[in-house]
């Protein structure tokens, strides 16, 4: 009866360890810090963490309407983000290409496309390997505001660095 007991509350103690961590947390705690899957630090404090590349450098660089050249202020941002993933060989990227609403969806997805390599081309011709870097284009079909002003289309026109841990294949 004695190992019957034990083992009955052996297994309710693993049980209840398994749920002490939130599975959906993905930076591994409260308050961002700590590590996260693999090692990988998620505290926006270390600098060679995805949260303080995103939070600290900035993961973003906005376009003007109809347009794929990079301005004064995407380039000096991604400088720093060329800078970081020069400094974190680790890490690859990928860079997502956004359009606002206006215009078509063929049109969006295109110029999508055209941010995203412009932001990448500036990458690489700022030091960081080709191979490290991918794109992708959502066009209008991932806004961060929705409404129909022009504050809601400046912030939709964008190009977004995603860092992922390890290099890919």
């Amino acid at each position: 009866m004695k190992l019957h007991s034990k083992a009955v509350l052996l297994t309710a103690a693993l049980l209840l360890s398994a749920c002490s961590q939130n599975p959906f947390d993905r930076f591994g705690g409260a308050g961002g810090s700590g590590s996260g899957t693999n090692g990988v630090s998620t505290s926006a404090l270390d600098p060679s963490s995805p949260a303080y590349f995103s939070e600290t450098i900035g993961d973003r660089v906005l376009f003007e309407v109809d347009q794929s050249t990079l301005t004064a202020s995407a380039e000096s941002t991604l400088a720093q983000q060329a800078r970081w993933l020069q400094d974190n060989g680790t890490y690859t990227a990928i860079i997502e290409g956004h359009a606002d609403e206006q215009g078509t969806r063929e049109y969006n997805l295109a110029l999508g496309a055209r941010r995203a390599s412009a932001a990448r081309d500036y990458l690489v011709a700022n030091g960081v390997a080709d191979n490290r870097l991918r794109t992708v284009t959502y066009g209008k079909e991932r806004p961060i505001e929705i409404c129909s002003s022009e504050d809601c289309y400046a912030k939709n026109r964008r190009a977004v660095t995603v860092i992922s841990a390890g290099l890919g294949s």
